[in-house]
């Protein structure tokens, strides 16, 4: 099994923009930092191959060289999520990984225990996912490719039963892991400053300290 961060790597400017309002520009860029962190470590923790898919070619190399444990490093290209998705999807298919699992880097809730979960489910379902309370998806796995997926809703509440609709009429089983939301609003960190404040892990614990400053 195959575990791949979609990520953004973080630059002031860049990233978590409906945050500025509430925290400014530097504050949503600590924020997308801490958050960045967490899921780096997520994947630092899974025993098998670790990809990193990045939203910018330029940035390949950074995450080489900063964390050479990644076992590859991808560019996600242009287009929408699916539209990368697909592409992604082919490239590591071509190279011999068949069981991939997709995570994004603002999920700190996120545990090794639901992508175990995720992971172990591959073995009863094509497609495995995880919901979010929006109506979007906050893990995707699969044993088989991936259906054309450019023409869903993404980043609408409509995304999980559009995402579910397509698998299933191409002929794939779909099963689910337990829920877990990212972060976009500054309500959403309301909610992590108390989810987290009994999380033990060391980028959680900063990120909970950054919301108690922040917000």
């Amino acid at each position: 099994m195959t575990l791949i961060l979609f990520c953004k790597r973080p630059r002031p400017g860049v990233g978590k923009q409906r945050l500025v309002p509430a925290l400014g520009p530097h504050g949503a860029f600590r924020v997308a930092e801490l958050l960045h962190q967490c899921a780096l470590a997520q994947l630092a923790e899974w025993p098998h191959s670790r990809i990193v898919a990045c939203a910018d070619a330029d940035d390949c190399d950074a995450y080489r060289n900063a964390h050479p444990w990644i076992d590859r490093v991808v560019a996600q290209q242009d287009g929408n999520l699916g539209q990368r998705i697909n592409r992604i999807d082919r490239t590591l298919r071509a190279a011999g990984h068949q069981r991939q699992l997709i995570i994004g880097s603002d999920m700190p809730e996120q545990t090794s225990q639901l992508i175990r979960a995720a992971s172990a489910l591959l073995d009863e379902q094509d497609i495995v996912l995880s919901a979010a309370t929006d109506g979007g998806v906050t893990l995707m796995a699969a044993r088989k490719p991936w259906p054309d997926l450019a023409a869903l809703p993404w980043s609408t509440p409509q995304l999980g039963q559009a995402l579910v609709e397509c698998c299933e009429q191409a002929g794939y089983s779909v099963g689910w892991v337990a829920p877990c939301d990212d972060v976009d609003t500054i309500e959403d960190l309301c909610r992590l400053r108390a989810s987290l404040a009994s999380d033990t892990r060391a980028p959680q614990r900063a990120l909970h300290t950054l919301i108690q400053e922040l917000v």
